[in-house]
């Protein structure tokens, strides 16, 4: 598909008619959601930011019922900020990016001290707090206190691109699809606008087979014109995604317990409970150059398979070395010894699950 000029910002006149089609096809088609408010009531801003956190990288039917669990065991920011870290990571599981936790506790707490448990209500003052990027700012603006904002997730960018034609690739086209979004966001009910285009994006301008004859758009949308609708947004292709190599060390003691240990606070899984590993990288471990690697010497044997998993921007592949210490006493100050059925207490991601699973599995009932 061709590149396209830079689409102008609607006619004044259009602007306000689209922005007008839009909360009217939003009030009588609103989706109800765990962290939406009722019509003419506002969301209050923890529940804005908390649910928004949780949706980034994650759908609507998985964030539900973490978001109800958060609320019931902290059900305002300051309590979130009192939590331990363990603890909100432990309740994180499974959503994965646990990044976004570790900015999310931090948040908390800064709102808690510097802000006396009150969310800035402007979009400068909200991205000033951990974790907070430009979309969510705009969001929690919007939504919480119906700044005249213009957040952008992947729906609204996809019903802005197919209204307006605009044929540029993501992610090029960014800068222009805010431009002409932030053009037809109205003076009032700003938050509303914002859910609308989100629903929009969600049910009805959906990336396959849209719902053109139901949307509130159709008769001014160029991309429904032109016939090209499910073409939009262009994408360039992905590249390949690479493959990252370890091994994990399945450690255990005569007693069954087996050790954990803290990964480094910044990075991928930073601050999350892991099975000891080494470094991930391209090239494969030699057995040599693993066991060197080791939290403990000890008389490894390699189970038989891999364990896979999948990341963003590359898929790993581990070996597991499980090994067993001759004593109780803790031969790994950085380490943690935990009963296999307590590990359900432990802030485990899913590779770490699944590396767990499999070095169960290799070993011989009991």
């Amino acid at each position: 598909m061709p590149r396209s000029v830079k689409s102008s910002a609607p006619k004044k006149k259009l602007a306000p008619a689209l922005a007008a089609l839009l909360l009217a096809w939003y009030d009588r088609h609103r989706r109800q959601l765990p962290w939406r408010a009722l019509p003419g009531e506002r969301t209050p801003p923890y529940r804005v930011w908390l649910s928004e956190i949780m949706l980034q990288q994650t759908t609507v039917a998985t964030v539900g019922p973490y978001f109800a669990r958060f609320l019931e065991r902290w059900p305002d920011v300051t309590a979130l900020a009192a939590a331990p870290l363990d603890d909100v990571l432990h309740a994180w599981q499974g959503l994965g990016y646990y990044a976004r936790a570790r900015n999310l506790h931090a948040c908390a707490q800064v709102v808690a001290r510097e802000h006396g448990g009150n969310f800035p209500d402007t979009e400068e003052g909200l991205r000033a707090l951990p974790g907070i990027g430009a979309y969510t700012a705009a969001a929690v603006a919007a939504i919480a206190f119906d700044r005249k904002a213009a957040p952008m997730d992947g729906n609204i960018e996809r019903v802005v691109a197919r209204v307006f034609a605009v044929r540029t690739p993501i992610p090029e086209a960014k800068p222009e699809l805010q431009r002409l979004t932030s053009s037809i966001v109205p003076e009032t009910r700003a938050g509303d606008f914002a859910q609308a285009a989100m629903d929009l994006g969600a049910t009805i301008c959906t990336p396959q087979k849209p719902k053109c004859v139901l949307c509130p758009w159709r008769d001014e949308c160029l991309a429904l014109k032109e016939g090209i609708a499910e073409q939009l947004p262009a994408r360039k292709p992905k590249a390949a995604k690479p493959t990252r190599r370890g091994v994990a060390f399945w450690i255990t003691r005569p007693d069954g317990a087996v050790l954990l240990r803290r990964r480094a606070e910044k990075g991928l899984l930073g601050g999350m409970m892991e099975v000891p590993s080494t470094e991930w990288r391209d090239a494969a471990w030699q057995q040599s150059d693993a066991e060197a690697a080791a939290p403990v010497a000890v008389r490894w044997k390699i189970l038989p398979g891999i364990v896979r998993h999948s990341f963003t921007h590359f898929d790993l592949e581990l070996q597991v070395f499980v090994g067993t210490t001759p004593g109780k006493k803790n031969i790994n100050t950085d380490g943690v010894w935990v009963a296999i059925d307590a590990l359900g207490t432990q802030a485990l991601p899913t590779v770490m699950k699944k590396i767990i699973a499999f070095a169960i599995g290799g070993f011989p009932k009991r």
